[in-house]
């Protein structure tokens, strides 16, 4: 088991996630760059999500996701009318080692800044050419 030279997220109790952490750290060539996302460091991200207060800026945000952690953010339409922020389909790409909570609390953080922030909604239904811009 490789021990990194970074803090790395404390493992969850057995039985409450599946994020198969364990396999990483059996991996010597794995790349252990998600287990630098701490507890503190996920509060600190999905306060960043929640205060972004443009398109722009959460694309920014889902770009570094990608940079640093190799996961991929993607807010999208759903595939039935877009009444609400209920409507847009909003998912973190499953990697080992992305915990269970993470992968609903960065949903729900962006699902936050939409109901804050209605005209990034009418900037990603207009991203997908929803409203003929």
């Amino acid at each position: 088991m490789q021990q990194p030279d970074f803090p790395i997220r404390k493992e969850c109790p057995p039985g409450a996630c599946d994020c198969k952490r364990e396999l990483l750290l059996d991996d010597p060539q794995a790349d252990l760059a998600i287990l630098r996302l701490t507890k503190e460091e996920e509060k600190r991200l999905v306060e960043r999500i929640e205060g972004a207060a443009s398109y722009e800026e959460l694309q920014r945000i889902g770009v570094r996701l990608r940079q640093n952690l190799g996961v991929s953010l993607t807010i999208a339409p759903g595939e039935n009318e877009v009444r609400t922020v209920m409507g847009l389909q909003i998912e973190l790409s499953m990697r080992p080692g992305l915990c269970r909570k993470t992968r609903e609390a960065i949903p729900a953080a962006v699902r936050r800044c939409l109901k804050r922030n209605p005209e990034i909604i009418y900037a990603i239904l207009n991203a997908n050419d929803l409203l003929g811009g």
